[in-house]
């Protein structure tokens, strides 16, 4: 019993810590200020109602998360302080586990506290070098992350995807919607690398593959002001399925930063228009970032320039022969489990990488 009591006192430490580092008090008052703008006669006349309702709704979720975790805990410890405590041993045990995973799963919140990670995700996937086992690979990366979204019930929009000449994709760029997406999904910038026998060579040799994913924060309100002469406008094509409704008609558009080159790319929506506006609000995203970094390997980075999609850059290897194995070279993280990472299964990979950084 006396190591059980330990372990109590352990958790509830722990728990009060993450509490005061998550700054739920200052979060309460947030929430505060949240209900007054919802409880406003013509809250839902703002073009913000939705945005600011779905904010409203995650902090009040955390916070009870949290204050529930508190509760309980601090209900164990009165338990254990009862003379009679030795006779709950059993149930006291089960309490304590029940907390302790409710702790375990939620403690990744610690490391989501970035500025924007709790935006939506822009992952773009470019193939790099290995030809058409490169292009497969990066369909493949691609299947990996729809599949992670709906695993988390979060959302995908297409804003643009180009087939690969025999199999794959040359690249796509998609928004993940959801919960803290960005969060979970900023540390997936990089190079990824494959090993395989390739299923297009028919000496069935064994090739590496590479492909560079890119993931930035979707920023709808941002403070910079673009000047119409500092942006060139092209307008191309739609190849290759993108979603749900990809045009045929010249209505892609493409549009670049001048003073940056920075560059946005759209073809997912019905109409040139539609393009137009969201490629230029995912290159607000890209602007944002690229003034806020002092970095000026971040900003190559957003670039596209800072790191070639070949041997030596990768952040992460899958190797299915000769042996099955993915490997962070981050964390150092080793599965043999690769199908089930290839399904979409990524949060442990992910949850090392937050810990490290």
């Amino acid at each position: 019993m006396e190591e059980l009591k330990k372990k109590i006192i352990n958790l509830a430490q722990e728990i009060n810590e993450a509490v005061q580092k998550l700054k739920l008090a200052e979060k309460r008052k947030e929430l505060e200020g949240l209900k007054e703008q919802i409880s406003a006669p013509d809250f839902w006349q703002n073009k913000e109602a939705a945005q600011i309702s779905a904010v409203y709704k995650n902090k009040e979720k955390e916070i009870n998360i949290w204050q529930d975790l508190v509760n309980k805990i601090n209900d164990l410890q009165l338990l254990i302080k009862d003379k009679q405590a030795f006779t709950l041993e059993k149930e006291i045990d089960k309490d304590y586990k029940i907390i302790q995973d409710l702790y375990t799963n939620n403690i990744q919140q610690l490391y989501l506290q970035g500025k924007y990670d709790n935006k939506a995700a822009l992952i773009s996937i470019k193939a790099g070098a290995g030809g058409i086992d490169a292009q497969d690979w990066a369909s493949m990366l691609e299947r990996m992350y729809l599949k992670f979204a709906e695993h988390n019930n979060y959302t995908i929009n297409y804003l643009a995807r180009s087939s690969g000449s025999e199999a794959g994709i040359k690249s796509t760029t998609f928004k993940v919607s959801g919960e803290y997406a960005y969060g979970y999904l900023k540390n997936e910038k990089g190079v990824h690398r494959l090993v395989r026998i390739s299923p297009f060579d028919s000496d069935k040799a064994r090739h590496t593959s590479f492909a560079m994913v890119e993931a930035l924060p979707e920023l709808k309100e941002v403070a910079i002001e673009i000047k119409e002469e500092d942006l060139k406008i092209d307008t191309f094509r739609a190849s290759g399925h993108g979603g749900q409704s990809v045009n045929t008609t010249d209505s892609a558009v493409r549009i670049t930063h001048l003073p940056t080159k920075l560059i946005a790319i759209c073809q997912n929506e019905r109409s040139q228009l539609q393009n137009k506006l969201q490629a230029l609000s995912y290159l607000k995203s890209k602007l944002q970032l690229y003034y806020e970094t002092e970095l000026e390997e971040e900003k190559k980075a957003l670039l596209g320039e800072h790191t070639t999609a070949a041997w030596g850059n990768q952040i992460r290897s899958y190797i299915l022969q000769p042996y099955k194995l993915v490997k962070d070279h981050r964390t150092n993280y080793e599965s043999n489990n690769v199908e089930d990472i290839l399904n979409g299964n990524i949060m442990e990979l992910i949850k090392k990488q937050l810990e490290k950084s």
